[in-house]
């Protein structure tokens, strides 16, 4: 250190010192920095017209042949340049050992060596039309009358369209009725458009279903009136109609068959005669024919449940409903054993007159007389005209 900070003679030359070198590199020392501690670092040259630093003298220079001349002129030195950075040294050095390397250009893509396809989808093949054949038979033989073919003389069909080889005229032949009904322009049908072949059984199906079908169909068209008035009353309006005259096979005094109809339930009608009365009959009469809906029949001689046992009850009655044509029908009708009104459907058009018959009553004893308290009819209402 002595050394290194006395003063420089103008006539010397400076000679390394290695001993001043040493402490200087001691003084940068990093103990972290392995790669500097185990291989020096390179010495920069420097410049031209710059000496080199006292400090950093290559060790590989050669030493003075001769001592220095004191007497010969000297020229002046110019003052030492900075020793460099560790920073800048360490990064010249590895700029030192960077080797440029152009830029990676991109590879073409390589042809693949199987182009890629789609899956494959089973394609039927596609019918191929077949022209005719070589004509078969001999050069001049029998021509088909359909397609001029020739045609071996034993063959009964043509080679080429199956066509038959004889025209036979059946136009005087006279077909049976069935086929004259439902094949009236008398053609066959073509090779390939037959229809297909019918057995028998088939055939007396057909025939059995089409007259169940057509007896249908005529049964459909003679109800339809019919069907037409039932849907009439069914959905009419009621309104009671009243008799224009009564009558019946006997009567118990002060109870004659009007009191049947009066609308009063209080008062009844009574034959007179004990037990069920069977055979008893009373009958209500319209002048002007009148079309029945309902009927209501009241058994006893009131509506009163304390009342009911004082007489015999009808259980069945036989209607004899007579037409204005003179025709008549009849209708059974079953009431129940209790007291009050009883409503049955009694539907019959154009009635002049109704008569009711006892068939069976209930409670019947030696004591009691069977009695009816009120019939009413029902027809249709005159709103329903409207």
């Amino acid at each position: 250190m002595a050394s290194a900070s006395a003063p420089t003679s103008p006539h010397a030359t400076p000679e390394p010192s290695t001993q001043a070198a040493a402490p200087a590199a001691d003084d940068d020392h990093d103990p972290d920095d392995e790669d500097t501690t185990e291989t020096p670092l390179p010495v920069i040259p420097p410049e031209d017209g710059t000496a080199a630093p006292s400090g950093t003298a290559p060790a590989s220079a050669p030493a003075p042949a001769h001592a220095p001349d004191h007497t010969a002129p000297t020229t002046p030195v110019p003052a030492a340049a900075p020793a460099p950075a560790l920073g800048d040294t360490m990064a010249a050095r590895a700029r030192s050992l960077l080797v440029p390397v152009a830029d990676a250009e991109p590879r073409p893509a390589e042809p693949p060596s199987v182009a890629p396809v789609l899956p494959g989808r089973p394609v039927a093949d596609r019918p191929q039309v077949r022209a005719p054949g070589p004509v078969q038979g001999e050069q001049y033989g029998v021509a088909c009358p359909w397609c001029a073919t020739p045609n071996n003389p034993d063959r009964h069909f043509c080679v080429r369209c199956a066509m038959p080889m004889t025209l036979e005229d059946r136009s005087s032949v006279r077909l049976p009725w069935w086929r004259r009904l439902f094949n009236r322009n008398g053609a066959s049908p073509w090779a390939g458009d037959r229809p297909r072949l019918r057995r028998t059984f088939d055939r007396i199906l057909s025939w059995v279903v089409g007259a169940v079908v057509l007896t249908l169909v005529i049964i459909a068209a003679m109800n339809t009136p019919e069907a037409i008035q039932a849907t009439r009353d069914h959905f009419a309006k009621r309104a009671p109609v009243a008799p224009d005259s009564f009558a019946a096979s006997r009567s118990y005094p002060g109870h004659k068959p009007e009191l049947a109809f009066d609308k009063i339930n209080n008062s009844w009608w009574g034959p007179g005669v004990s037990q069920s009365g069977e055979g008893e009959w009373i009958e209500a009469r319209f002048d002007e024919p009148t079309r029945l809906l309902d009927l209501i029949i009241t058994s006893g001689t009131s509506v009163r449940p304390d009342q009911l046992n004082q007489s015999a009850l009808p259980h069945r009655i036989k209607a004899t409903i007579t037409l204005k044509d003179g025709k008549t029908t009849t209708r059974e009708i079953t009431l129940d054993q209790s007291s009050g009104a009883q409503r049955r459907a009694f539907r019959v058009g154009d009635v002049t007159k109704v008569r009711f018959t006892i068939e069976s009553s209930y409670m019947a004893s030696g004591s009691k007389q069977v009695s009816i308290a009120e019939i009413e009819f029902f027809g249709r209402s005159s709103a329903n005209s409207t």
